[in-house]
């Protein structure tokens, strides 16, 4: 095993041609000479190999990432959206409960993170859910993995335009029709997805955390300095499709774990990505914490959601500035490992993923924009902010944030459950746990978009935020 291990990573000089029958060596001369069409390239090459190859003499390098520029890039994709909507939990469920739930959640996103990594380890060629899900259960899972993955991505990248809208409106006093906003985002968004490597946006992501911390320092300040005594409370009651609704909110805002194979997959040493994620849990479980906390303390009641929204006119609209590059950036990075997905898949094996060519380029250019056209509609449709993002935690987060660790887990240590039987049930808990929150988040999500007043494909103005 540990053989194979190694020649898997060795690229598909190798492994491929062993894999492959004799009479096919005739087209194995071709392929390397690049005079076979793609996709006969693709079905020569082996699924179990490197999904980037040997870049040696490649045009674009895709491994090629420090351990710090992972974690700035999780960091920038896990640190953006979630936490604007955690203020609007405490005051939802009351502040005891909720930081222990942001706490213990954060706690169990370390582990299934660190479990993803050694499933990574074990399973080289795993680039992403659907290679996951073919490694569980063949092509079945293949297809299902990929298609959940794709679908999750669109959904986030949705709720980035939904804020973009947002932000506009709460600079501009709401200039324009909130759909122009949106066509203005799609616009932007697909731009700075157009890089091809992980690489070149790991640099936009350390702008990106200084943008979500300046921003939200700054709106607590105002909180602070406008709201001093609103009598927060320790616990609220509320109905359970409301609390819940709140839960799922947390979930999201650890919700970076569908990216995690990607970002394994474009590291120099992948042996380093437990550093990059212990950063990354530990900055935003602080950050989260001290955030809702800070915010809820001194807004109360009327504390909105995003949080930005509980500040003054003047200071939301300075704080939705400064906030301005983690909205597009973590957008971005969403786009990036969804459109990379498809383009892997299509792609994989062949000079394609390497090389500048006009189908390369032109296909990546294809899908980022369909993704964002996809994402646009979305976010007309789905308005209100909190229900989007319970709606992508109940039926994704659940899961690839903490089901699908549990899952992993029990597959990779199949016939040594009764040595390591405190794992088991830790493991078989978490599986429960992510089929319990899609379920029961789906009711309270679904309720809430019934019952809720936002009106989709609208010109209102939508940065007053909802309490």
């Amino acid at each position: 095993m540990d053989e194979e291990k190694v020649n898997l990573r060795s690229g598909p000089d190798s492994a491929t041609r062993d894999s492959v029958a004799p009479g096919k060596d005739k087209e194995f001369e071709k392929e390397e000479q690049g005079e076979l069409p793609w996709y006969k390239q693709r079905k020569l090459s082996s699924a179990k190999n490197d999904p980037f190859g040997d870049e040696e003499d490649a045009d674009v390098k895709y491994k090629s990432m420090e351990w710090w520029q992972a974690a700035m890039i999780m960091i920038a994709e896990t640190v953006s959206l979630g936490i604007l909507s955690l203020p609007s939990v405490l005051e939802t469920i009351g502040m005891a409960p909720g930081v222990i739930l942001i706490a213990g959640l954060g706690i169990l996103a370390t582990y299934t993170g660190y479990v993803f990594w050694q499933f990574k380890m074990a399973y080289p060629h795993v680039h992403n859910m659907a290679d996951a899900g073919e490694v569980l259960c063949g092509r079945i899972g293949r297809e299902i993995g990929g298609a959940a993955q794709t679908i999750f991505l669109i959904f986030s990248m949705a709720s980035h335009i939904l804020t973009f809208t947002i932000a506009f409106n709460a600079m501009t006093g709401h200039a324009t029709c909130t759909i122009v906003w949106g066509v203005i985002g799609v616009i932007v968004f697909f731009l700075l997805t157009l890089p091809r490597t992980l690489k070149k946006v790991s640099y936009l992501s350390i702008v990106s955390f200084m943008s979500i911390t300046g921003s939200i320092l700054i709106t607590m300040i105002g909180v602070g300095v406008s709201k001093p005594n609103p009598h927060p409370v320790a616990v609220n009651h509320v109905s359970f499709a409301k609390a819940f609704l709140a839960v799922t909110n947390i979930i999201f805002a650890y919700a970076g774990h569908v990216a995690f194979f990607s970002f394994i997959s474009e590291l120099k040493d992948p042996r380093d990505f437990p550093k990059g994620l212990f950063l990354l849990q530990i900055t935003d479980t602080l950050l989260y914490i001290i955030v809702a906390v800070v915010v809820y303390r001194y807004a109360g009641p009327s504390v909105k959601s995003p949080a930005i929204g509980s500040a003054s006119p003047i200071v939301m609209k300075v704080a939705y500035g400064i906030a301005l590059p983690t909205i597009l950036i973590a957008g971005v990075i969403y786009a990036h490992v969804a459109a990379k997905y498809v383009y892997v898949r299509l792609f994989r094996g062949t000079k394609h993923m390497q090389k500048k060519t006009f189908l390369a380029v032109g296909s990546w250019v294809a899908i980022t924009l369909t993704f964002w056209i996809i994402a646009f509609v979305i976010a007309e449709s789905i308005p209100d902010f909190n229900d989007l993002l319970a709606l992508i935690s109940s039926v994704f987060a659940s899961w690839f944030t903490y089901g699908l660790g549990g899952v992993f887990w029990l597959y990779m240590n199949k016939g040594m459950y009764g040595k390591k039987w405190y794992l088991t049930l830790l493991n078989v808990g978490l599986v429960i746990m992510g089929a319990a929150i899609m379920g029961l988040g789906l009711y309270a999500s679904g309720t809430a978009i019934k019952e809720g007043g936002g009106a989709s494909w609208s010109c209102k103005d939508n940065s007053v935020g909802t309490g």
